[in-house]
């Protein structure tokens, strides 16, 4: 019975429409992003840290918001970088609530505030590690090295960000 049942669900699942669309990451680095901004606040890690990753998840709704504009062809000058922009400004919403923008001095020269530094730099981060990425994919005539690439390298350098900035505070 249950051979008959899996095989029927399977010829389901073939047919029901579906395009192939490359994503710029995966939705299992987005939730674990999400996830770990949660837990690190709730563990008492530096909000900086906690900013790093939140500025990776909102770069990467920012992405996701430029592939739907791809697929819906809106198509405008300056568009990716307004997209991104805005998407990572979602941070502001933070600030609404229950966050009190209270700035620092970090590196001697930079007074902001930790959250939204650590925001900034992770969002330069992601950007940076998707075209080395991409870079790297493409001297590899197309290909990437191993399987999911795409998602163990900016995993793997927030996490060194992480360290770093966990070490310098």
């Amino acid at each position: 019975m249950k051979s008959v049942f899996g095989k029927i669900c399977t010829a389901g699942l073939c047919m029901l429409p579906a395009a192939a669309v490359a994503n710029p990451a995966c939705p299992i680095c987005t939730i674990a992003i999400g996830a770990g901004v949660g837990v690190a606040q709730k563990m008492g890690v530096p909000v900086a840290i906690v900013g790093l990753w939140a500025g990776a998840l909102l770069t990467l709704l920012g992405y996701w918001l430029v592939k739907f504009f791809d697929k819906r062809g809106w198509k405008f000058w300056g568009r990716n970088a307004l997209l991104i922009g805005l998407s990572v400004a979602m941070i502001a919403f933070a600030y609404v609530g229950d966050i009190d923008y209270s700035p620092q001095w970090f590196m001697g020269f930079i007074y902001i505030d930790p959250i939204l530094f650590g925001t900034l730099v992770g969002m330069i981060l992601f950007i940076l590690v998707e075209k080395l990425y991409e870079w790297m994919k493409a001297k590899n005539g197309g290909h990437a090295h191993f399987p999911f690439e795409r998602v163990v390298l900016p995993v793997v350098v927030l996490a060194l960000a992480s360290w770093v900035m966990y070490a310098t505070m």
